[in-house]
């Protein structure tokens, strides 16, 4: 009898949602995402500069700088957690096509990450803009002009961060291996950016912290005025990284 991906989908959500890990994780993002965005948002109320360049909305959204690395760890889980303790095997005796499997992980992987992405950027919005609000500082609305395309885009970014650690948990099969690849690429690397060759650094626009960071922005950044074409390069190298992965783990030995 052949496992259908409805079944395989279900199969991976259970296994998910009953790790204590998964939970977590999950309370982790949210307290890091707003207790970062109280603070940071009392300080900035403090310290507004009056005539000078002014964007509430991606000064409430900057928690995604923790945040990206917590829903990050989610993402490796959904694989390592399998290798750790050696369920893969019977996880692949029940799907034996692995391709599949592996689909399945990513879309669970996906679709949480998508839901706790939204929720976090939407919820540290309207805190923030309750804060500067609060100390009577100027603040941003929801129908503000490019304020729902930041926060959503937000989301979406989390979620991209998400499927790349989903690939870099698959290709390492280690919980430890794949978180510190994703940090150095989310930090590491673009902090070295400028020990890189002029040519090489052009790359650098589509890299996470630099290009596709920009779409948190309502306020134009000269360096990256196309913020979202800068997401979907982001996006591309996520997909190269997740093909990288399915054809490792359909020839690699579990």
């Amino acid at each position: 009898m052949s496992v259908s991906f409805t079944h395989s989908v279900r199969a991976e959500w259970i296994k998910l949602r009953s790790l204590r890990s998964t939970w977590y994780t999950l309370a982790c993002l949210f307290a890091v995402g707003f207790g970062v965005t109280a603070l940071a948002m009392n300080a900035a109320a403090k310290d507004y500069p009056g005539d000078e360049p002014w964007d509430p909305t991606n000064r409430s959204l900057a928690s995604y700088i923790v945040a990206q690395l917590v829903i990050g760890v989610l993402g490796i889980l959904v694989v390592t957690s399998e290798h750790a303790t050696g369920l893969i095997r019977t996880s692949l005796t029940a799907t034996p096509r692995r391709h599949r499997l592996l689909a399945a992980k990513v879309v669970v992987a996906v679709a949480v990450a998508v839901v706790a992405g939204q929720v976090l950027m939407f919820g540290a919005f309207f805190l923030g803009q309750a804060v500067l609000a609060g100390h009577g500082v100027p603040y941003a609305r929801l129908g503000d002009p490019g304020v729902l395309s930041a926060v959503t885009g937000g989301g979406l970014y989390l979620a991209a961060i998400a499927l790349l650690a989903v690939g870099l948990g698959t290709l390492m099969r280690a919980t430890a291996g794949a978180l510190a690849t994703l940090v150095g690429i989310v930090f590491l690397v673009p902090a070295l950016a400028g020990l890189f060759p002029s040519w090489l650094q052009k790359l650098f626009f589509y890299w996470p912290t630099l290009g596709a960071s920009a779409v948190f922005k309502t306020v134009p950044d000269p360096d990256f005025p196309h913020p979202w074409l800068n997401l979907a390069g982001m996006c591309a190298g996520v997909a190269v990284v997740l093909a990288a992965a399915f054809a490792t783990f359909r020839r690699r030995d579990v």
